[in-house]
């Protein structure tokens, strides 16, 4: 089973995976940042380098799309490829910091593994607002993160919610704000209740198909 946990930067995607590989014994697979050789002149520099960051993540997530298709395991992943295609690189485009040239090369790309590949059993989404975004970004102080541009994480935000209005699996929305699962433990509980519910409720996710 395919468990994907989205949302914006800063949302808290790490923390909820983690807590939730954690809590149910599933298997966690987390977003290539640490040793992610484009970050950092990303940031620098976005025009330059942002298909070449984008194409890096594509990579990355779609061998770790077929790896998951292909296990027996419950896996857990931080960030799914549909955020890379979906959100980061239009944002990009739109911004001007990404060619028609590149955009287009870069989006028959992700069509072609799209035709390979299905959507998670279950998407849980942790919608969150800019303030919060932000304060969670200072919070842990990685330093490449500290040229993102506002107007950059609006983008992104905005395309989050455009984005899961019409995603079509089974998803579970988690409100960032509020809803501190990595703080509070009774918070965490409202989550994995919500999960517990989809999961093995009265009508599980294979009777729901």
């Amino acid at each position: 089973m395919h468990i994907a946990v989205a949302g914006n930067i800063g949302s808290g995607k790490t923390t909820l995976t983690t807590m939730l590989a954690k809590r149910y014994g599933w298997i966690p697979r987390f977003e290539p940042v640490d040793n992610n050789p484009y970050l950092d002149d990303f940031y620098a520099d976005m025009p330059r380098w942002s298909f070449n960051l984008q194409v890096y993540f594509l990579n990355k997530r779609f061998k770790e799309v077929v790896e998951i298709s292909k296990s027996n395991e419950v896996i857990i992943q931080d960030r799914t490829i549909f955020e890379d295609a979906k959100i980061f690189a239009p944002n990009l485009h739109e911004m001007g910091m990404m060619s028609d040239r590149d955009f287009d090369n870069y989006s028959d790309l992700f069509d072609l593994m799209m035709s390979l590949v299905k959507l998670p059993d279950l998407m849980i989404y942790i919608r969150s607002t800019i303030p919060n975004i932000v304060s969670q970004i200072q919070k842990r102080g990685r330093e490449f993160e500290k040229s993102i541009r506002i107007d950059y994480l609006q983008g992104l935000n905005q395309r989050y919610e455009d984005w899961i209005k019409t995603y079509k699996g089974h998803l579970i929305i988690i409100d960032g704000d509020t809803c501190k699962f990595g703080d509070n433990m009774q918070d965490f509980q409202k989550v994995t209740d919500m999960i517990d519910a989809k999961l093995y409720g009265l009508f599980p996710l294979d009777e729901q198909d």
